[in-house]
């Protein structure tokens, strides 16, 4: 029996964001790894595997979009956006903060609406209003509770919020512009690389400091590599799930990742969750279903 449009969408979408929001375990078998230059592994990695992708296709026009000035400081920009994204989020999962990243996932779309907001002058809905009020109150009871902001979470939420911001400016196809976007992030990745971050300050080792990298087993090699399938695998899913579903469908489905995450920290990483957090997550989760339910159509 064949499966309509919208069933793939949402087989899709679920493989997308269950990709996503098991991440986590992936990271942490690479616990051994600097942050840093796990990042620095995962921007090579997935420029390597794009690269080959597209040139399979024949398709080099990802190579040509920075003639035009406009797309060319768009996509530095983005690149530069989610490398702090990808950078603090591994950072943050493998320093025991897996929570902070799933409530900065949570925040992510009312983040969106804000800036659709400031620089596009949509009209919110009331449910979207009081979503984006309910938000705010979880994050100032949040700050309030533990004396201060969690700047994880925000990190998170603004960096990819501006991010997917940009890219529908762009308009450009989601291997393509990644394809770009890892390209003007190489230089970052080779200077991270170049810093060894074993002391408390970083120091200038050149490349003589991956010389632990001799000695890492097959497997750990196996796990590094396929950084590049954790990063582009996702995005192809999400890429055909958008082509597929509506928005309101898209909506609902991207709260799972975050889901999963904080499962995750809770259950299997045994990271503590005291009752302030309890209590900033209900009102986070309840501008979630806001949210939801805000981008029913009206019949």
């Amino acid at each position: 029996m064949k499966t309509t449009p919208t069933v793939r969408g949402f087989l899709y979408a679920i493989g997308a964001y269950v990709i996503w929001g098991t991440l986590p375990l992936y990271w942490r078998l690479l616990i051994a790894f600097d942050s840093r230059h796990l990042l620095a592994f995962r921007i090579l990695f997935s420029l390597i595997l794009v690269s080959v992708i597209l040139t399979a296709q024949k398709n080099f026009t990802w190579l040509t979009v920075f003639r035009e000035r406009k797309k060319r400081y768009f996509l530095i920009l983005t690149g530069m956006l989610i490398c702090v994204n990808w950078g603090l989020f591994i950072w943050a999962v493998n320093s025991g903060k897996t929570l902070s990243t799933s409530l900065g996932y949570y925040i992510t779309p009312l983040v969106s609406i804000c800036l659709g907001l400031l620089f596009f002058r949509e009209r919110l809905k009331p449910l979207q209003w009081a979503a984006v009020a309910f938000a705010l109150t979880g994050v100032l009871l949040l700050t309030i509770l533990t004396g201060r902001l969690p700047w994880v979470s925000l990190m998170l939420a603004v960096t990819f919020g501006i991010y997917g911001m940009l890219k529908k400016k762009l308009a450009i196809p989601a291997l393509e512009s990644l394809g770009s976007e890892t390209i003007v992030s190489v230089p970052l990745s080779v200077l991270l690389l170049c810093f060894s971050f074993d002391g408390a300050k970083p120091v200038f080792t050149g490349f003589s400091g991956l010389s632990y990298l001799s000695d890492i087993p097959v497997y750990t090699w196996f796990i590094l590599s396929a950084s590049g399938v954790a990063s582009i695998l996702p995005l192809y899913l999400f890429a055909q799930a958008a082509k597929r579903l509506p928005l309101s469908a898209l909506g609902f489905s991207q709260f799972l990742a975050p889901t999963i995450s904080f499962m995750l920290g809770v259950f299997v990483f045994g990271e503590i969750f005291p009752f302030h957090n309890m209590l900033s997550f209900i009102f986070i989760w309840t501008a979630v279903i806001l949210y939801i339910v805000s981008l029913r159509p009206k019949h």
